[in-house]
């Protein structure tokens, strides 16, 4: 498989294989999804590439899709929905001004469970946060994937050590380039 960017005009010639990769992941354990979920995902995808910085990238062999990342620049007027509002509960406005708006935003990361071990998360997110501006990249993701913890550890990015309110056990990462996060 090879890790390609992809225009999000491009994007709906692999909605059947992103839809399958999505549906695979986020149904497993701890995110437990309902298979549908992948459905919903594609629909919200839609609207996502046309989000200002957005990209995205297909790990793509034999006419599959074997996982896709997508990420895009947080607004600087920083958002409400989703889980924006407790994230930025949990930092304060200073440190959501400062570390995330204006930086790259990794929204979804996933790879089939049949290519995993290939090294194509870390080629999706490389692809993905190559532009970040001024190397701020930043992500949100559960605290009880540990394997997604190890992957992104082990891929500099680093934990704010502080925690997110609301059920989902929410954590923000912080990219290797991103200056909050040097020592």
């Amino acid at each position: 498989m090879r890790v390609r960017l992809v225009e999000g005009a491009s994007l709906p010639s692999y909605a059947d294989g992103i839809r399958q990769v999505y549906a695979d992941v986020f149904s497993e354990p701890p995110w437990n999804e309902d298979p549908s979920a992948g459905d919903r995902y594609v629909e919200r995808l839609a609207a996502d590439a046309a989000r200002p910085g957005f990209t995205a990238a297909l790990a793509l062999g034999a006419g599959t899709v074997g996982g896709f990342a997508t990420a895009w620049t947080t607004p600087d007027v920083f958002p409400s929905g989703r889980s924006y509002g407790h994230v930025a509960e949990a930092l304060g406005p200073g440190r959501v001004e400062g570390w995330l708006c204006g930086a790259l935003e990794v929204d979804e990361l996933a790879v089939s469970p049949d290519a995993r071990g290939a090294g194509l998360g870390a080629a999706l997110l490389s692809a993905v946060t190559e532009a970040a501006p001024d190397g701020r990249c930043w992500l949100l993701t559960s605290v009880r994937a540990e394997a997604t913890l190890r992957f992104y550890r082990r891929a500099g990015w680093h934990q704010v050590p502080v925690s997110v309110p609301g059920r989902a056990g929410l954590v923000v990462l912080l990219g290797p380039g991103h200056p909050a996060a040097r020592p």
